[in-house]
């Protein structure tokens, strides 16, 4: 097939799509496929559009906005060409993190406790309000971003005020959670539209204090143990509950869906990942790894069940 990649992009999450742009491209390649690459930028829309006439189908390697959000997802549908994974509502749903708990919580789906305070309303209110509604240690992040660019882990009154600054350098929206101590995990998502099925579930051991950008793409960073090590039937909640938000905001194709599961052994849903990372480092094709599905596989996988959809 002839199949562009559409990878860089203008987010903050720029560096990261280009490692996962290589990874895709080198992959299709070896397959056979005549493969586009696509560094997109919008401001070269035109150039962009006709490139993509040409193909049979697109790969969506963009990471964060402009790319995640259900924008790029909405001119390839105008365009009438196929693409891999969700489409412009799941897409743009996934990437609002308050929207996506709303859903996942009238679903029965476990969520932290938290408040979305908006770029229009008085810093000087907003802090006060954190500091009456929230016992800290809390989280103070952007509504919508990912790689936990602008989040802050707030444990002193004194962090609070520039957390919300730094978090509001990235959105208009801010969303500020209770900070739910435990381990780090992910489940891996990948199906037909109501055939869905969850990979192994793999546990992130970060080498830093916290899960940052860092431990996320730097080599070594963290230590990724698939399968976690947790019972049967926890590995069966956690991965029910992946499987479930991944149905109820409709994605499609593949996802990745982050948890934490507390010290109590009760998991609560961070985000659904609709463009997960595929750099060399990334989570994804890890658990993939896990049942025997190599990085060119998968992304095989990918274009089988987006074709045949």
């Amino acid at each position: 097939m002839k199949i562009a990649v559409l990878y860089g992009g203008t987010s903050k999450e720029r560096e990261v799509s280009l490692s996962s742009g290589k990874g895709i491209i080198q992959a299709l390649s070896k397959r056979g496929h005549d493969v586009v690459d696509i560094d997109f930028n919008p401001k070269d829309l035109e150039d962009v559009m006709e490139k993509i006439k040409t193909v049979d189908l697109v790969f969506i390697g963009l990471h964060g906005k402009q790319g995640e959000d259900g924008t790029v997802q909405g001119l390839l549908d105008l365009m009438g060409v196929p693409y891999v994974g969700s489409g412009v509502l799941a897409s743009s749903l996934a990437m609002d993190k308050t929207k996506a708990k709303q859903i996942f919580y009238m679903n029965g789906i476990p969520i932290a406790k938290g408040n979305t305070y908006g770029k229009h309303e008085s810093q000087e209110n907003i802090v006060e309000d954190i500091n009456q509604q929230f016992s800290l240690p809390i989280v103070i992040k952007p509504n919508q971003e990912g790689s936990t660019l602008g989040l802050t882990i707030v444990s002193d009154e004194s962090q609070v005020k520039p957390a919300v600054e730094l978090a509001f350098e990235h959105d208009f929206e801010i969303l500020v959670e209770e900070y739910v101590k435990g381990r780090e995990m992910t489940c891996a998502v990948i199906g037909k539209r109501g055939q869905e099925q969850s990979l192994p579930i793999i546990e992130i051991i970060p080498k830093s204090e916290y899960y940052d950008y860092e431990s996320k793409y730097s080599a070594g960073g963290s230590e990724h143990i698939c399968p976690a090590k947790i019972d049967e039937t926890l590995t069966t909640k956690i991965q029910d509950y992946a499987v479930k938000a991944h149905q109820i905001l409709g994605c499609e194709t593949y996802s990745r869906v982050d948890f934490i599961l507390k010290d109590n052994g009760d998991p609560i849903i961070l985000e659904v990942n609709t463009l997960p990372g595929m750099t060399p480092t990334s989570l994804y094709p890890d658990a993939a790894k896990a049942v025997d599905m190599n990085y060119e596989e998968m992304l095989e996988q990918f274009i089988q069940l987006t074709i045949k959809a």
